[in-house]
């Protein structure tokens, strides 16, 4: 089972708005029920990663972070979404 962190600035909007992305992408590719995602504010990733296999964050992650963080802004401006997905599956796969 995977734990994905779903980061933004407050933790409520536009990381709603990944988090749907992304489980829609997973359970259409093979890997629903196989992750659980955890939203919260991008302060507090530095503490949350360490128990998170990786980050999807839409905007810049700070300080020591624990597991990869990979950049979500793709999944709000449509612009390099393909690239962003290939990053969550290796993830996934991993």
């Amino acid at each position: 089972m995977k734990r994905i962190l779903i980061a933004c600035g407050s933790g409520i909007a536009t990381s709603t708005v990944a988090k749907q992305k992304i489980s829609t992408y997973l359970d259409e590719n093979g890997y629903k029920g196989k992750y659980t995602i955890e939203q919260c504010q991008v302060s507090e990733v530095a503490t949350k990663s360490a128990d998170a296999d990786f980050c999807v964050a839409t905007t810049v992650v700070s300080g020591a972070v624990g597991c990869p963080v990979l950049a979500g802004l793709p999944l709000l401006t449509g612009m390099g979404v393909d690239k962003l997905y290939a990053s969550v599956k290796a993830e996934m796969d991993k």
